[in-house]
């Protein structure tokens, strides 16, 4: 063989041939080596296709001969067996062997259980041997721990076996109880200790190895709380560590370490911790290649070695986590205690150390010299591990070679009364209630089969759990079910995983704390710090002294009330000495918290970044080459743990877990070892005189960063592997409010209407996120840079400036869809142009005419004023009765999107299709408008803050009953009061004369019953229906807490004075048609037949005693003289509308043309547009009416219904006039039927008007001018036409909103703003300008100033340019945009500005969209050839894709989202790995020196890893579908589209597993009455195209139409379940589609639920389509939570199978 060196090695012989003819020195001089005759190479190897490994290569396989060592044959074995355990029933033994045969034949190899290994029988029986009375089961359970190891059927064939050989305990087991003492043994150099154990009544004694160190007796540790199980767990370590090491198995956090470290204190052992992390090579574990000072190169020994020579306990922390590779090198120190290193030096144990000594009569240093060293005898190992994950092909570690290293204990998690004992004792001051509560909740979850419960019970190890209580018993009224929350992160759970949780959480009676519904206020969490102490919330801590001030760090951070809450959070973990973990979505402020919270503690902070390709040298030391020297410099991490820094650890979840495991030794023993040499240690105390230690500083504390798991993040699960070191708080963006607060102080300058919309609008956008509808959650990151934004550039507009967050999703059209429509809907004009404003168009109003005058009073007729009495009562109420509040949320739109219209936003009141809305009322106080809405058919009440997010229903069926007889039709007014009583309103029916009051914050309804109701006559009653009654409410002065009642065609007036409880009635000497109030203490009476005007004065306060002064005038309407003194008649008619109060002088004369101040009220009329009464009501001399006409009148109210037998005619005029005056605009607004209105001007010739519910006529006094803005129809009208036609003429009602605009709620219950006021109009128009921007219209340069060389030539104006053309660049043309010296350049000579290219020229959408026509069609047919092509490919005809589109595009957006999740996973599936010895790529940090010494492959670079040769292949996870494909889906399709809906289920399963065969394998199973099993899409045809799908859903469509009635849901699923297992997965899936018919066959839904939960390996999961009544969510609460879903709208069956999907599938790949 040629050695690299240049030697070459020869067979002996031959050397010896060319001795005979060459000197020896020649030989040497040509490097020629002899090889000794006696070399000889034997190979140990295992049989490879049975093991994993790499088989043999044939040219290497050849030159061995092969030997097959086999088991000891059975006699020989049992021989054995019999001489070490003498005291042991002989037939025991035989059984015990015959056990562990049948274990090792072939077939159990086949049925895939690991062999057994028989290499520890003989340890076992020598157990045996000292405690005959010991169960054997259990011994076999230390040596091939098959409860944790198999699935259940290898459990089954496991005890079938020991069934056989009659090794199953008969009676209870015996098992050791507890170490009763523990001694030193003093007679020989050996260390040991004689142990004595308490089994089955009797005290044993046996000798165990034990440690340098005195012992200590056990349960003498202060720290350590013994329970039972511990004490027995220890004393059966004791039995284990007489004869071989330990392997401890024991989930995250059940306290493994604590044992391991009690029972090495027991026996005086030191503790050597190595902590295993995957990409560990041999090397770490063994020697090491460091640099002498001198630069030459040599080897150090790794901790394990060390701990061999001096006799110390090595724990070694994470076994499960290497690679077998990496382990094989310690079975040889394991069986053997044997080991050679890379230095040539060789480990023996001490009695064949001894022997060689004594053989070759040499001292011990001599043996030194030559390498050779004793192992000492009380060196022991315990490894620590996670229990394998039975069924997964990545985390089986327990193999067949390692289960022959050790024995192996089971650590159960505890009992619950052990666990409470525990905690108890740790933490004695604990609130007992709150202990007991969360215990029993845990364990509740324990012991569920229900996986995703057992994922939640994880979180709450017996370490998570004791921290908790840690935090009770400092803030004992602190909430359990935040705290528990807390400890699961609930918030980024998935979204199933919550909801199992709250359940269970419910079920314990964990409530949330009741006072949430308070806004925390900020004032109550200010962060002081005040003479060195700070304090945050009700938490305080001293201020830190340090000496780094430049590493504490400093930021900008506005306080909000959220992150001070989390800040008050983290304080009261840090002083209970925690290490935080802060999970979040990206941009929630997680660094900024931190920082600050750093700040305030004024604590120094080391600060490092992980990434994929963190590596744990990176973590630790980064090694460096000077001068021939390898140096070490420390990293952030070592820094922070030798200075008592904090260390903030960012981005932790993007670098491996195992790479990031490293963190927990550090945090849980304060133990770590670095690659040079150096270990930190925790307490000082274990220094004593050790060199190469780092103390860790009391003051390090570790701060981690990470985001939240799960898709779409693509980090890994930090939180699932280290979660439960740290205390863990959930960030998330602050609320609404707060993050309000917060952008103000970033935006100081802009506008807050916009940061409102931007609030909102990002608001609905993380709560899609939340639901899974969208992947990106959208953080407070992006609206600060959008803020920053717009005041660093104001100008720019909001909706080009929202593209910098939302342009990433340009190219995906589902997710852009979504965000437009919630940008929108919040009124960011995203997509508008500036030119888009689409204003009603103005028209002209006719001249103002003179009318003449209103005279009150000096009537020729003598007719002075009459005197009018009046009496006084006091008001009955009867109640008050509580009556129901309902609240709901309204979906509230801006309609500013797109356009700029009249109209602000709009939002829909749930009325049902019957309801009309007959009456509608807003009452404004400081800022708040509060809009009510009566509906009459029930009687219903609406009111809502038109500004907030939810409105209240108040239902009053009970009270007004529905028919009274027949044809009774309610029509009810309301009337808001004002303060004091604030909140409350009167409703009124006008038929029965009812007046409710309502107090809408207290609930509570009063009648009140006016006097003059008393003495009517009770003929009257409203049921006799001999003649209709109408009473009439004036609501003017409703804010001042007055009424005013009258009946038409009565003769008396009741005022009612809500505040002071009194009613005053006038009786009159008129009969009434109408009342106006048109001043406090004036009215305007109208009598009935004659319209006559009357006004009335009165006193503004009635007191009883002078009541009788309310006077009458007649007023008289006097036409202009005519000059002849002949006056004309003119029809007397009734004004719609009066205002109550005047417009302000400068209106007045705006509006008459000639400056005048005086008192005036406008009214509006059949006749005129508008008429303006100057100097009425106050001034007694005549009052000049001034008015402008309409063309023709609108018409006459329709006489109808005249009464049969002479009856009287009834004419019935719509109840509402629909009309208001803005006094402050100067406008009178009101909705007029599309027949009243000039369409023909309005529209132009060829388009048609659209279809409205009415227009909105405004007509303005300061601009002369007339609109009309369409209301769109309401989108569904009452069948009752008539009924609507006596409420209002148009389908709309109207009342004034605010200043300057009016609200309009249609029939259908659309409730929409208008804006008329033109300064308010003209104000939105500018804001919505900027929003959205001037693009396009403005040019855009880039100036670049810099020194021209060159002359300018002699300026000139430019040539003038006839056709004036745009003209860019060149030095030619005037006027250009760009150039040099034509006319209107700036600058001449020296630096100059020089246009860089021209204007840049922005592609507008206009110009996106202004493709040519040929163009696009050319494009279109290109799209429509392609699909016909494709439709021929696969023979549909078009009709069919048309009907596959109606299902495909209905779970288009579902099929998009799961696919990108899929892909991703393909991503994450394959993540890269190290790849070690490569010739290029980044240096190895652990080869530098190998680099030294010459060697070429030094390198490591990521790729992909091939899998280990012999390894499992990775299996497909397996879903099963189970449709209901019975006649009832069929039957009831045509209710709720159930059998549509399921069609599209499986449309979206078969869509969205296409291409992903090898990581997902599906089926599709249906069941109905003709069977349960009846296989529609099979596991190996799987459909191709969509002519094949169609095809299956066709198939679907026609069984369910032709099948048999009945139900198989049971059988189906049961089926399911069984048949699915047969076929080899990774993971199980089935999910049911049924429509919970069960009860009709009779059959118990507890049933259903055992079925559900019948295999703990298979996830089945039920989702039953929306049913009859309540059956599906009785059903669904008695199945286990998280397992079962209720699609009451059928539309969201695929919503819940993507739910399903992405929490449970892709959750663990």
């Amino acid at each position: 063989m040629q050695l690299e060196d240049g030697r070459f090695l020869m067979s002996a012989e031959r050397y010896d041939k060319l001795l005979q003819d060459h000197t020896k020195t020649e030989l040497d001089a040509w490097k020629i080596v002899r090889v000794s005759e006696n070399f000889r190479v034997i190979a140990l190897g295992l049989p490879v296709p049975r093991y994993s490994g790499n088989p043999l290569d044939p040219p290497l396989r050849s030159r061995f001969q092969a030997r097959d060592i086999y088991y000891l044959p059975f006699k020989d074995q049992l021989k054995l067996l019999y001489s070490v355990g003498a005291n042991v029933p002989a037939e025991k033994v035989s059984q015990l062997l015959s056990f562990a045969t049948t274990l090792c034949s072939q077939e159990s190899s086949t049925l895939g259980l690991p062999d057994f290994p028989l290499d520890s029988l003989p340890a076992a029986v020598q157990i045996l041997d000292s405690f005959p009375m010991m169960s054997i089961k259990h011994t076999i359970q230390w040596l091939y721990p098959y409860t944790i190891l198999l699935g259940h059927e290898g459990k089954m064939a496991v005890e079938g076996v020991l069934k056989r050989f009659e090794l199953q305990d008969s009676r209870s087991s015996v098992l050791p109880k507890e170490i009763v003492r523990v001694e030193g043994v003093s007679e020989s150099h050996v260390s040991q200790a004689s142990v004595t154990v308490q089994i089955a009544g009797k005290e044993v004694t046996i000798k165990v190895p034990a440690g340098t160190k005195p012992l200590t007796q056990p349960c003498t540790s202060d720290h350590f709380i013994q329970t039972l199980s511990h004490k027995q767990l220890l004393a059966e370590m004791m039995q284990s560590h007489m004869v071989k090491d330990i392997c401890l198995i024991g989930g995250k956090g059940c306290g493994k370490t604590v044992i391991a470290k009690n029972f090495a204190d027991t026996l005086g052992y030191n503790i050597e911790p190595i902590m295993l992390y995957q990409d560990m090579t041999a090397r770490d574990l063994l020697q090491q290649r460091y640099t002498l000072p001198n630069g030459d190169t040599a080897w150090r020994s790794s901790p394990l070695v060390n701990a061999a020579l001096q006799g110390k306990l090595v724990l070694l922390d994470g076994i499960h986590r290497v690679n077998t590779g990496t382990l094989a090198v310690l079975q040889r120190l394991i069986h053997d205690r044997e080991l050679s290193l890379y230095d040539g030096s060789r480990l023996l144990r001490e009695d064949r150390y001894m022997r060689l000594k004594e053989e070759l009569k040499v001292s011990d240093e001599q043996l030194r010299e030559r390498s050779i060293f004793p192992i000492h005898p009380s060196f022991r190992i315990i490894a620590l591990a996670e229990p394998p994950v039975i069924g997964s092909t990545a985390q089986q570690w327990l193999g067949p070679e390692f289960l022959t290293m050790f024995f192996f204990h089971y650590m159960k998690p505890l009992v619950k009364g052990e666990e409470i004992q525990v905690i108890k004792e740790m933490v004695p001051n604990i609130p007992q209630e709150a202990l007991d509560k969360l215990l029993s909740f845990t364990h509740k979850l324990r012991e569920t089969q229900d996986p995703m419960a057992q994922s939640l019970a994880a979180s709450l190890s017996t370490r998570q759990l004791l921290r908790i209580s840690r935090r009770l018993s400092l803030y004992p009224n602190e909430n359990l079910h935040s705290a528990v929350t807390k400890a699961c992160l609930s918030r980024f759970l998935p979204s199933l995983a919550r909801a199992a949780l709250e359940k269970n959480l419910a079920d314990a009676v964990i409530e949330r704390t009741t006072d949430n519904n308070l806004e925390p206020e900020l004032k109550d969490y200010r962060c002081e710090v005040a003479s060195g102490s700070l304090r945050i919330g009700a938490v305080s801590a001293p201020i830190y002294k340090a000496h780094e001030k430049m590493k504490v760090p400093d930021v900008v951070f506005y306080d909000n009330i959220q992150h001070m809450i989390v800040m008050e959070d983290m304080l009261k973990d840090f002083l209970l000495g925690e290490h935080l973990l802060l999970v979040g979505n990206q941009g929630v402020g997680k660094n900024k918290i931190v920082d600050r919270f750093l700040h305030l503690l004024n604590r120094p902070r080391e600060y490092i970044q992980l990434h994929r390709d963190t590596t744990v040298q990176t973590l630790t030391l980064q090694p460096s080459v000077k001068d021939g020297l390898i140096v070490y410099e420390d990293s952030p991490l070592v820094k922070a743990v030798k200075l008592g820094h904090v260390l903030v650890v960012d981005e932790a979840d993007k670098a491996p877990t195992n790479v990031t495991c490293i963190l927990k030794t550090l945090v849980e023993n304060g133990e770590m070892i670095l690659a040079d040499g150096r270990r930190i240690v925790a307490n000082s105390a274990a220094v004593n005189g050790r060199e190469n230690v780092v103390v860790i500083h009391p003051d390090f504390r570790m701060i981690v960063l990470a985001n939240r798991p799960g898709f779409p993040f693509l980090g890994n699960d930090f939180f699932g592997t280290l979660g439960d070191i740290f205390s863990c708080h959930a960030v998330d963006n602050p609320k609404p409010h707060s993050e309000l607060e917060m952008l103000r102080q970033y935006g100081p300058n802009v506008p807050k209407p916009i940061l409102q919309k931007l609030v909102a609008a990002f608001g609905e956008l993380r709560s899609l996120a939340d639901q899974g509808i969208i992947n990106y959650p959208y953080s407070t990151r992006e609206v600060v840079n959008i803020v920053k934004h717009l005041q660093r550039f104001p100008t720019e507009g909001l909706s080009s400036v929202v593209r910098n967050v939302f342009d990433f999703d340009s190219y995906n059209n589902d997710m852009r869809k979504v965000v437009i429509n919630t940008l929108h809907k919040y009124g960011i004009p995203i997509g508008a142009k500036p030119t888009s404003v689409q204003l009603a168009k103005e028209l002209p109003l006719p001249e103002q005419t003179f009318m003449g005058y209103w005279t009150t009073g000096q009537s020729r007729n003598g007719m002075q004023k009459l005197l009018c009495p009046a009496e006084t009562h006091h008001i009955d109420i009867k109640g008050p009765v509580l009556i129901n509040i309902q609240e709901y949320p309204i979906e509230r739109q801006e309609e500013r999107a797109l356009t700029f219209t009249e109209e602000c936003a709009s939002w829909k009141l749930p009325l049902d299709e019957i309801n009309l809305v007959c009456d509608i009322a807003t009452s404004q106080e400081n800022d708040e408008n509060t809009l009510y809405v009566v509906a009459c058919n029930p009687v219903t009440l609406h009111f809502m803050d038109m500004t907030g997010k939810s409105a209240y229903l108040v239902d009053l069926y009970d009270i007004f009953p529905r028919t009274a007889s027949g044809v009774w039709q309610p029509f009810v007014t309301v009337a808001p009061l004002g303060n004091p009583l604030r909140g409350q309103v009167v409703l009124h029916e006008q038929q029965s004369n009812v007046i409710l009051l309502l107090d809408t914050t207290s609930r509570a309804l009063r009648r009140l019953i006016l006097s003059s109701e008393k003495n009517a006559s009770k003929r009257s009653s409203w049921w006799n229906k001999e003649e209709a009654e109408t009473y009439k409410m004036c609501k003017e002065f409703s804010h001042k807490n007055w009424l005013v009642f009258y009946k038409e065609k009565g003769n008396s007036l009741t005022v009612l004075d809500v505040l002071e409880g009194r009613s005053h009635t006038i009786s009159l000497p008129i009969t009434l048609k109408a009342v106006f109030l048109v001043a406090e203490d004036k009215w305007l009476l109208v009598e009935n037949k004659t319209n006559q005007k009357y006004l009335l004065t009165k006193p503004m306060h009635i007191e009883s005693e002078d009541s009788g002064v309310c006077q009458l005038h007649v007023l008289k309407e006097e036409p202009p003289s005519t000059g002849f003194g002949v006056t004309q008649e003119t029809e007397l008619s009734i004004p719609h509308k009066v205002s109550s109060d005047q417009l302000s002088s400068e209106n007045l004369s705006s509006a008459v043309g000639q400056k005048i101040a005086s008192p005036n009220r406008i009214l509006s009329d059949e006749n005129s547009y508008v008429t303006i009464v100057v100097g009425f009501p106050d001034l007694m001399s005549p009052s000049e009416v001034y008015s402008w006409k309409r063309q023709s009148s609108l018409s006459k109210p329709r006489v109808t219904d005249t009464g049969f037998y002479g009856g009287e005619k009834k004419s019935l005029t719509p109840k509402q006039t629909n009309c208001v005056t803005l006094l402050d605009t100067n406008q009178i607004v009101r909705i007029l039927p599309p027949g009243e209105v000039p369409l023909k001007d309005i529209y132009p010739k060829d388009v048609a008007p659209p279809q409205t519910a009415g227009y909105i006529e405004v007509t303005d006094l300061q601009s002369k001018k007339l609109r009309y803005i369409p209301i769109p129809r309401s989108e569904s009208l009452s069948p009752y036409t008539t009924w609507l036609s006596t409420i209002s003429d148009t389908d709309a009602l109207l009342a004034e909103w605010g200043k300057g605009g009016v609200v309009t709620v249609d029939m259908g219950g659309c409730v929409r703003l208008w804006e008329t006021g033109l300064e308010h109009l003209q104000r939105s128009l500018m804001e919505w300008r900027n929003m959205v921007g001037q693009e396009g219209d403005r040019p855009m340069q880039i100036t670049v100033n810099r020194d021209s060389g060159e002359d300018v030539s002699s300026p000139k104006h430019g040539k003038e340019d006839p056709d004036n053309m745009p003209h860019v660049g060149g030095n030619t043309w005037a006027g250009g945009t760009g150039g040099r010296d034509t006319a209107g350049l700036g600058g001449k000579g020296g630096p100059y500005r020089l246009d860089a290219g021209h204007k840049v020229y922005q592609v507008s959408e206009a110009e996106k969209d202004a493709v040519p026509e040929e163009v696009k069609r050319a494009a279109r047919e290109m799209g429509q050839r392609a699909f016909q092509q494709r439709l021929k490919e696969i023979q549909m005809s078009e009709y069919d894709a048309a009907s596959y589109e109606r299902f495909s595009g209905a779970v288009r957006r579902q099929v998009h989202s799961l696919r990108v999740i899929l892909d991703n996973l393909q991503a994450k599936g394959k993540e890269r790995q190290w790849l070690r010895h490569q010739a290029t790529g980044d240096l190895d940090d652990s080869k530098i020196i190998d680099g030294l010494t010459g060697e070429k492959a030094i390198y490591k670079r990521r790729g992909e890893l091939e899998p280990q040769l012999g390894s499992p292949q990775q299996k497909p996870k397996h879903l099963r579908l189970v449709v209901d494909v019975s006649g009832s889906m069929y039957r009831f399709n045509g209710v709720d589209g159930r059998l549509e809906r399921s069609m599209e289920a499986v449309c979206m399963v078969m869509e969205a597993f296409e291409n992903y065969e090898e990581k997902f394998k599906y089926d599709i199973v249906g069941h109905s009455g003709d069977g349960y099993n009846i296989s529609l899409v099979p596991m190996n045809k799987i459909p191709k195209d969509n002519k094949q799908r169609l095809e299956i859903l066709k198939t679907m469509h026609a069984h369910a139409q032709f099948c048999m009635s009945g139900d198989h849901t049971l059988e189906g699923t049961k089926h399911a379940i069984k048949e699915i297992t047969k076929e080899e997965a990774d993971e199980y899936f089935v999910i049911v589609l049924s429509d919970a018919n069960l009860s009709r066959y009779g059959i118990h839904p507890d049933k259903f639920a055992q079925i559900l939960t019948s295999n703990p390996q298979v996830n089945a999961f039920a989702i039953f389509i929306g049913s009859l009544g309540d059956q599906a969510t009785r059903l669904q609460r008695t199945l286990p939570a998280g397992r079962s879903f209720v699609a009451m709208d059928t539309k969201d069956i695929p919503q819940i199978l993507q739910q399903i999907f992405t929490c449970t599938m892709l959750s663990s790949v």
